[in-house]
């Protein structure tokens, strides 16, 4: 009997030692970020259209609001199993963003291989975000909503592609590179339909894009097109400051960024040019010259101060630039206080009608400068936290 005893109980802990191996093979990470803060403006578009000063508590500028699950099982041989679902939320009411879509900042699954890189499928981020974004003042500072791009016409962020498939390739010789497809899910409609007499096309987006880093150097490109539908709601605000609709056919943009690293200096500069198309075949387009520089003044405080020149011309046009400043400091790994200095002009009009100041990736941050302002002004200091 004590023998018998004894094999049930070595069997079992053989079982419980395979459950365990089989268990250190796979992981699920829990991770998120919370940014809050007080803002402040002194020209934002008021109820009579004219412009106010504005205080406001403002959220997810250093970073999105977010908490998500990453989760990879090792199937052996080098390969992977891979998932990433990521929600959006707002701090200030407590809602979810991107339309309020449970896992609207990301939700794909996938196949990676040690060597090669990853395939994946869901709703996720095209090139310019992946390649491009590393490369601008919203994406190397504590600006971030405040300093990227007017609406982010040229997808450095904000912007996932649904129903998509992707590769990302692994790094070799320096080089990494990607390529994405973005169904349209319509019959007959593969390759998208830019849409004729008046009526739009079935969304369908294609976006590559090509990454170079050696030793304190790095450059990428990114390329993207996106065809989508007047009749249903358009995966873009094509809107810039007071200028709407500046494309209702086709998006394309393409750009290209470089950094490189000076001690505790670094410098970096980016161009993106994007294209609006509209059904009768206008076209507005963008080109967008940006660069500055992030110095480390100790571990802790980090400093930059940028410049982007927005210029827009065809169908439309108009004239923005913006300078941008920002302190971080660090409390820890995870925990971080910030302030912000933003200025904003606009010039030109369209129609008779002057070309507004509007700083921030959208409208929800600010809103336009006014009927009587052509140029922003704003503070914010803020806090931001990741675990």
């Amino acid at each position: 009997m004590n023998v018998c005893n004894t094999r049930k109980l070595l069997c079992a802990a053989a079982i419980g030692g395979l459950a365990g191996t089989a268990h250190a093979q796979s992981s699920v990470t829990l991770y998120g970020l919370i940014d809050g803060g007080i803002s402040y403006v002194n020209h934002a578009e008021n109820a009579s259209g004219g412009s106010s000063s504005l205080v406001k508590f403002d959220d997810g500028i250093n970073g999105g609001n977010r908490w998500g699950l990453k989760g990879a099982e090792d199937l052996g041989g080098g390969y992977k199993a891979i998932f990433t679902l990521e929600n959006g939320f707002g701090l200030g009411d407590g809602t979810l963003s991107q339309g309020g879509a449970l896992f609207g900042r990301q939700a794909f699954v996938g196949i990676s291989k040690s060597g090669v890189g990853a395939f994946t499928m869901g709703r996720q981020y095209p090139f310019a975000h992946d390649y491009l974004n590393r490369y601008s003042t919203g994406g190397l500072t504590a600006g971030d909503a405040y300093m990227y791009h007017i609406n982010t016409l040229d997808l450095l962020t904000s912007v996932r592609i649904n129903n998509s498939v992707k590769f990302d390739s692994v790094r070799m010789y320096g080089f990494k590179f990607g390529a994405m497809y973005g169904f349209s899910n319509a019959a007959g409609q593969f390759g998208g339909s830019n849409g004729v007499d008046g009526d739009g096309g079935s969304s369908r987006t294609y976006s590559f894009g090509v990454d170079y880093r050696n030793g304190p150097f790095s450059m990428g490109f990114a390329y993207t097109d996106i065809t989508y539908p007047l009749q249903e709601v358009p995966p873009l605000k094509l809107t810039l400051a007071n200028l709407e609709p500046l494309g209702e056919r086709d998006l394309r943009s393409y750009g290209v960024g470089a950094k490189y690293q000076f001690g505790p200096a670094l410098g970096y500069a980016l161009w993106t040019n994007t294209r609006l198309e509209n059904l009768d075949h206008s076209a507005a387009t963008l080109n967008i010259y940006e660069g500055g520089v992030v110095y480390q003044v100790n571990p802790a405080i980090a400093a930059a101060l940028g410049y982007t020149h927005t210029q827009v011309t065809g169908s439309a046009t108009g004239t923005w630039n913006q300078v941008n400043s920002s302190v971080e400091y660090s409390l820890s790994k995870r925990t971080s206080v910030y302030v912000l200095a933003i200025y904003q002009k606009a010039s030109g009009s369209n129609d008779g009608v002057p070309v507004q100041a509007q700083i921030g990736k959208t409208t929800s941050y600010f809103g336009n400068s006014g009927s009587d302002a052509q140029n922003q002004l704003a503070f914010r200091i803020g806090m931001r936290h990741r675990f």
